[in-house]
């Protein structure tokens, strides 16, 4: 009997690119066929065919409170039947400016607008306009969105310019992009050596969450803040999946390293499309109307997004919920650890706040190529085996995981035992 997600992927391969509007959703990395959810609740989501899943990706990080959280939906709903956009300022908008000003310090202003891709690609617009330089540095493995100037790979040594990691990116726009191995700080000092006059812009995940789960260095955060105040280039943390997710104080404030700019989106809209960035006054002062760096969005700020992410930006500030919600994370990545460990399986795992990496190595990687050197297909088995026995892990080896407020000791428990059973029949 064809399920009803078959059917559905099918149908949805008619008039939709690879049958999914984001490339991840495909399954293509870890093969099969894709998963269309029904509805969430709590820590849980169901499919098209009625199955249930603990879920560990909660829409890629925005959910930290869970699926369907009632104050969530009750806000949503009363900006719902106001209207759902004018186009135009409300109060609300005011209200999540003022408060995400007051919980990032780094922050004087921000700009709300409808996506992560949007608030990275209008940041780095900021820091060219305001610096009178086009150089941007990125980091090999950070995902910043879709943008031009960040589909870029590495060229073909240390201090190349990169060349299109995607079609339609012209030659010319990556040439001004130059990519860096992640925790080097001696090739970040070599960049500078031989381009600061001409970097504008330096922009990374503080905690890598696109090519799974990467913990950056004390030494080279503290060699980024040096390096770019040095240089009069501006540094910016792309908070989008970080922000809110690793700590009250998102990355920056974990990590004590204050950025001229930073991008937030996911846990700031709680599900809803919502995004924003900000930094120090005389940077920001830069943007239309005040400056000649233009940026703009018919739905920026939208009434019904603003609601969801007030909402949740509210709930999270009560006390005790980072310590609960990192210990059921650590729960996580200390049990399947355990559980691999016991049976002879190379394997290991961690985490920062809400966030996880699983990854079949004998330890965490800390950069690019030690990501690229795990098992892939080791990992492509543990997903189908855990997707079969309802338990929902990101679709790909590179990406990292997330644990809700919502999830239970009991639930962590019933995944690591559900993994344990597989490690051992392996």
């Amino acid at each position: 009997m064809t399920s009803r997600n078959q059917t559905l992927f099918e149908r949805a391969q008619q008039h939709i690119p690879g049958g999914v509007n984001s490339p991840v959703r495909a399954f293509r990395s870890v093969g099969g066929v894709p998963c269309f959810f029904e509805k969430g609740a709590g820590a849980r989501v169901w499919d098209a065919d009625g199955k249930e899943y603990l879920d560990y990706v909660g829409s890629w990080g925005p959910l930290i409170l869970g699926h369907a959280h009632p104050d969530v939906l009750a806000a949503v709903q009363q900006a719902a039947v106001k209207g759902l956009s004018f186009g135009a300022p409300t109060e609300a908008e005011l209200d999540i400016a003022d408060l995400l000003c007051q919980l990032v310090p780094s922050m004087d202003m921000v700009r709300l607008v409808s996506s992560g891709t949007e608030a990275t690609m209008s940041a780095i617009r900021l820091a060219r306009g305001y610096t009178g330089r086009d150089m941007l540095v990125k980091f090999e493995g950070c995902y910043h969105g879709h943008s031009d100037s960040l589909l870029v790979k590495a060229g073909s040594g240390l201090l190349t310019f990169g060349n299109p990691s995607s079609g339609g990116v012209p030659a010319d726009l990556a040439q001004h992009t130059l990519v860096l191995p992640y925790n080097d700080p001696a090739a970040l000092a070599e960049a500078f050596a031989q381009h600061g006059d001409k970097i504008a812009t330096v922009i990374l995940e503080p905690v890598v969450g696109n090519m799974n789960l990467i913990v950056p260095s004390a030494e080279f955060l503290q060699a980024l803040r040096e390096l770019t105040a040095k240089h009069g280039a501006v540094l910016i943390f792309d908070e989008v999946m970080t922000g809110f997710r690793v700590g009250l104080g998102s990355a920056q404030g974990l990590f004590g390293i204050t950025p001229d700019l930073s991008t937030f989106g996911k846990v700031v809209g709680g599900g809803m499309p919502l995004a924003a960035f900000g930094g120090k006054r005389e940077i920001m002062e830069q943007i239309a109307p005040l400056g000649p760096v233009y940026q703009a969005g018919t739905l920026s700020g939208n009434p019904v997004a603003v609601a969801a992410g007030l909402a949740t930006l509210k709930l999270i500030q009560a006390p005790g919920f980072y310590e609960n919600l990192t210990a059921r994370t650590h729960q996580l990545c200390e049990g399947l650890t355990a559980a691999a460990r016991k049976h002879g399986v190379k394997f290991c795992a961690q985490h920062v706040g809400g966030m996880f990496g699983l990854y079949f190595a004998e330890t965490c990687p800390d950069s690019f190529d030690g990501v690229m050197a795990c098992d892939k297909e080791a990992f492509n088995r543990f997903f189908h085996a855990m997707l079969a026995a309802g338990h929902y892990f990101a679709p790909s080896a590179f990406e990292a995981g997330f644990v809700s407020a919502a999830h239970t000791e009991a639930d962590i428990a019933a995944t690591v035992a559900a993994a344990e059973a597989w490690f051992a029949a392996r």
